[in-house]
C-alpha cells in the first residue's frame, strides 16, 4: 500500500500498487530483471505477481512425476526449456520414466530444449512419445540414457526436423542406423555428441554428413571404430562450418585425418586428439599452417608421435591459441620453445599443460613466461625438472593471476575437461 499528501498537506487514501499497474506493465518490469533470483523474488510479492511470473517463465528444472508435471504444464505456459536431468552421484532409480515423457510430449508442446541426462528409466517408448509430440524441439540431451536404441532416435529424428543439438554420449546401443536417420531428417543439426558410442563406425559418420552439412560441433571421442575415413568425410562435407572436433582416444585416427582438416576446415577452433598416438609432426605442421588464425584450443596429450618441430610450428603459427595440452608428449623438450625467443610477438596462451614432459625444464618455462603474459593456468605435474623449488631458485616470475599446478592439488580449468 502507498499513500501521499496532497498539495494542501492532507493525507490521502492509501493506494495499492496492484490497482495502478496493469498486467502488461508488470510484465515489462519482470522483463527488466536480469537474474533468475530477482525473477523468483518478484513472484513472492503476491499471488497475482506469482501468476504473472509463472506464465512468463521460459526455463524450468524439476524432479517430478507425471501428476506434478501435469500441474507444472498448467502453471508454466510459456516454458520452452525443461531440465529433468539426474545427477550421476545422486541419481535415483527409476527417476524419470516413459510416463513422464508422455506428459511432456502432450502438455509441453512448445518445448524447444529438453535435458534428460542420466535418466536411466527412459527407453525407446518415451522417445516415441517425444518424436510424436514435440515437433518444435531443437535441442535434446539424453546422454547416458543407456536403454535407448536406434529405434527411439529414429522416431525423434523423423518427428523433430528442426533439431539443432543432440547429445547421446554413453548410449552404447546407438549404431550407424541412428546416424542415417539424422542425415535423412535433421538437416539443421549443428551439434552432435557421440562420446563413447562404441558401435559407431566410419560408415555411419560418412552417412551422417551426407545430409547434416551444417555441423559445427562434433564429439566422437572414444568411438574406437571411427578412423581417417570418417573424419575425412566430416572435413569435406562440413568444411567451413566445423568449429569443434573431439577425437579423444580414437586410436584409428592418423595423419590422413589431420591433412583433411588442414585442407578443408579453415575455421576450426577446438581440436581434441588426446591419445591419437599415430599422428606425426608432418600432419600437425600442416594443420598449424592451415588453421593458425582460427585454432584456439588444442589438446594432444599422449600423442607420442609429436616432437619439438611440430610444437614449435604450433606456437609460432597459431596466434589465436588460448589453451594447449601436450601432456605426456615424451619427445618434447626445451628446444621446442627456442624459436620464440627471437619473436617479438606475444602469445595469447592462457592455459597450458606440459605434465609428464620429462625433457622440459625451467629454462623452457622461462622462455614461455616471457611470451605468455596472459597465462592463467600452468600444469607441470610429474615434470621432474620443473619443481616449485627450482622455479623459485631460478627466480621465475609467473603472471599475477596464474595458478601453477605442481602436485595435482589444483582443479583443472573447464577448457581441459571433456
Amino acid at each position: 500500500m502507498a499513500s501521499h499528501d496532497d498539495e494542501f498537506g492532507h493525507a490521502t487514501v492509501p493506494v495499492c500498487i496492484n490497482e495502478i499497474l496493469t498486467d502488461d506493465e508488470l510484465r515489462s518490469i519482470l522483463s527488466k530483471l536480469d537474474t533468475e533470483k530477482d525473477r523468483e523474488i518478484f513472484g513472492l510479492v503476491c499471488k497475482r505477481w506469482l501468476h504473472l511470473q509463472s506464465s512468463e517463465r521460459k526455463k524450468l528444472a524439476a524432479r517430478a512425476g507425471p501428476h506434478m508435471l501435469d500441474k507444472l504444464a498448467s502453471r508454466f505456459l510459456c516454458v520452452i526449456e525443461l531440465d529433468l536431468s539426474q545427477s550421476i552421484s545422486r541419481s535415483f532409480y527409476p527417476g524419470i520414466t516413459d510416463k513422464d515423457l508422455y506428459v511432456i510430449a502432450t502438455k509441453f508442446r512448445g518445448l524447444k530444449v529438453l535435458h534428460l541426462q542420466n535418466c536411466k528409466g527412459i527407453s525407446d517408448v518415451g522417445m516415441l512419445e517425444l518424436g510424436g509430440g514435440l515437433s518444435s524441439l531443437q535441442s535434446l540431451d539424453v546422454s547416458y540414457c543407456r536403454k535407448l536404441t536406434d529405434r527411439g532416435l529414429k522416431t525423434v529424428a523423423e518427428g523433430c526436423h528442426d533439431l539443432r543439438r543432440l547429445q547421446v554420449a554413453g548410449c552404447r546401443l546407438i549404431t550407424d542406423r541412428a546416424l542415417q536417420s539424422l542425415s535423412q531428417n535433421c538437416h539443421c543439426l549443428e551439434e552432435l555428441g557421440l562420446h563413447g558410442c562404441t558401435s559407431i563406425t566410419d560408415f555411419g559418420i560418412t552417412e551422417l554428413v551426407k545430409g547434416c552439412k551444417k555441423i559445427k560441433h562434433l564429439d566422437i571421442s572414444k568411438c574406437s571404430n571411427v578412423g581417417d575415413e570418417g573424419v575425412s568425410s566430416v572435413a569435406k562435407a562440413c568444411s567451413s562450418n566445423l568449429k569443434t572436433l573431439k577425437l579423444l582416444d580414437c586410436y584409428k585416427v592418423k595423419d590422413d585425418s589431420m591433412i583433411s582438416l588442414s585442407t578443408y576446415c579453415k575455421n576450426l577452433e577446438t581440436l581434441v586428439i588426446n591419445g591419437c598416438r599415430d599422428i606425426s609432426d608432418v600432419a600437425m605442421k600442416s594443420l598449424a599452417s592451415a588453421c593458425g588464425k582460427s585454432l584456439k584450443n588444442l589438446r594432444m596429450d599422449w600423442c607420442l608421435g609429436i616432437s619439438n618441430s611440430a610444437l614449435s610450428c604450433i606456437l609460432t603459427q597459431c596466434r589465436s591459441l588460448e589453451a594447449l595440452d601436450i601432456g605426456c608428449c615424451e619427445e618434447v623438450s626445451d628446444a621446442a620453445f627456442d624459436g620464440l625467443g627471437s619473436d617479438e610477438v606475444e602469445l595469447g596462451l592462457k592455459f597450458l599443460k606440459v605434465n609428464n614432459c620429462h625433457e622440459i625444464t625451467v629454462t623452457g618455462i622461462r622462455i614461455l613466461l616471457d611470451k605468455c603474459r596472459c597465462l592463467e593456468y600452468l600444469d607441470v605435474r610429474s615434470c621432474p625438472r620443473i619443481t616449485k623449488a627450482e622455479c623459485d631458485e631460478a627466480g621465475l616470475q609467473f603472471p599475477e593471476h596464474c595458478k601453477v599446478n605442481f602436485t595435482g592439488s589444483l582443479n583443472e580449468p573447464d577448457v581441459f575437461k571433456n
